[in-house]
């Protein structure tokens, strides 16, 4: 245990709160080990039980994770407010470790014509112009939109679609590697994560099979851009899901589309083969990642309990926010610069592709803002890099029972450094693994 803080109290509640003040006040940051059960146990002079019970609760509340014969430590985004922050990108190097679009890239909200006038409660919870424009957008790409509702941007959405159908101790399956805000929703949310193994053409059919078997109650896919790998659900594998999915019908599916018109693929989507599904679309990715806004289209029921926690809670998503939405998908200009900012992301997702395999490098990224790079340490490659004067997420957030490896963001990559980065990447992965690369 980091000698930092020492944990405290003889009740499971006083230990529980010890910990959470020791994450709280930075005492214990991501990543730290924590004591054994035993160990802590014997450190208190309390039953080992005691211990046991505190940490349980701890891990429920998406505060601390079990690694097996790694131990027990800090999840890596405690489900918490801390004092500590992450450390900052140092002055000098490219940033290529966000996970966010370009801000180069993104419209111009000052040039975007939004109604004025008072702001007001909204008599329905979808402004009238927004539905019919979404609800166009879902067909077009083969979503039944007939029930419709939105939330405070796509993980929200996620989150309020589980909590729809689900209760604490559910297991869902999700992608590996996958996105870790999802990871760590299910944690804080007292629900379990199945891994089901992700290829450029989406989630195995086989591996997802799998996690049904295991008693999995619900299911996430990404439909494009998944996040890490840029995978996206090609039709033929859709085909193959439907056919897992078809025989589990009281499972709920939720598809995650939160790139859409970045994607430059078309949606071949899921949505609708279980009795309990929800499609989501957010805004973040195309038009900005302060626009929280995302529609969530599904089977009647599953919407209307969305609506129902909405109502209860904070009443309505803004419909500031959503004038902005109908002016950024009414505005051809907009449509414009989104279609650039595609077409950019793929040149430089390509390049950076070209340039690994150059360097004899695997890397995956079929479409979307990330690639990702297989690598024997992941430790040593994020520091070698940022010694070359780049910075890159370490996949261990990411993954499960993947392998290790790094994410980059290419949406500040100039096309005329990838070359650099592959050299800069090698050089880090041959000083880990002490010899030549084999990809």
């Amino acid at each position: 245990m980091t000698e930092r803080y020492r944990l405290a109290g003889r009740s499971a509640t006083e230990i529980l709160a010890s910990l959470e003040a020791a994450v709280r006040d930075g005492g214990l940051v991501a990543g730290d080990l924590v004591p054994t059960v035993r160990a802590l146990a014997t450190e208190l002079g309390v039953a080992p039980g005691t211990v046991a019970s505190a940490y349980k609760t701890a891990v429920a509340r998406g505060l601390l994770e079990t690694r097996g014969r790694l131990g027990t430590r800090v999840r890596a985004r405690p489900a918490l407010a801390t004092r500590s922050t992450g450390p900052a990108v140092p002055e000098g190097v490219v940033d290529l470790a966000s996970g966010q679009p370009s801000a180069a890239l993104l419209p111009r909200l000052e040039a975007v014509a939004v109604p004025g006038g008072p702001a007001a409660a909204p008599g329905d919870l979808v402004l009238p112009a927004l539905a019919e424009l979404g609800r166009a957008r879902l067909v077009a790409d083969g979503v039944d939109a007939t029930h419709l509702t939105v939330a405070g941007g796509g993980l929200d959405a996620i989150r309020r679609v589980l909590l729809a159908r689900l209760a604490p101790g559910d297991a869902v399956a999700v992608e590996d590697p996958g996105w870790p805000n999802l990871l760590d929703l299910l944690a804080a949310s007292g629900l379990r994560a199945l891994p089901v193994r992700v290829d450029d053409a989406g989630p195995d059919p086989r591996a997802l099979a799998g996690a049904l078997a295991e008693g999995a109650r619900a299911v996430v896919v990404t439909a494009r851009a998944q996040n890490p790998t840029g995978a996206r659900v090609t039709p033929e594998r859709a085909a193959r899901l439907r056919t897992v999915l078809a025989a589990h019908p009281d499972v709920l599916l939720v598809e995650d589309d939160h790139a859409a018109e970045l994607a430059r693929v078309p949606l071949a989507s899921l949505a609708g083969v279980t009795a309990a599904w929800a499609s989501v679309r957010s805004l973040s990715k195309p038009y900005g990642p302060d626009l929280r806004l995302a529609l969530v289209a599904g089977d009647e029921a599953t919407v209307a309990r969305v609506e129902g926690q909405l109502r209860v809670g904070s009443g309505w998503v803004s419909t500031l926010l959503q004038h902005v939405a109908v002016a950024l998908w009414s505005d051809p200009d907009v449509a414009r610069v989104v279609a650039t900012a595609a077409d950019t992301y793929d040149e430089r997702r390509t390049a950076l592709l070209h340039a690994l395999e150059a360097a004899g490098l695997p890397g995956s990224g079929a479409t979307g803002l990330n690639v990702w790079v297989p690598v024997p340490d992941e430790a040593r490659a994020v520091a070698g890099l940022l010694a070359a004067g780049w910075a890159v997420a370490p996949g261990q957030r990411f993954r499960q029972q993947a392998g290790p490896a790094v994410r980059v963001t290419v949406g500040d990559l100039d096309p005329g450094s990838a070359e650099d980065l592959a050299a800069a990447l090698r050089q880090a992965v041959e000083g880990a693994s002490g010899g030549p690369v084999t990809a």
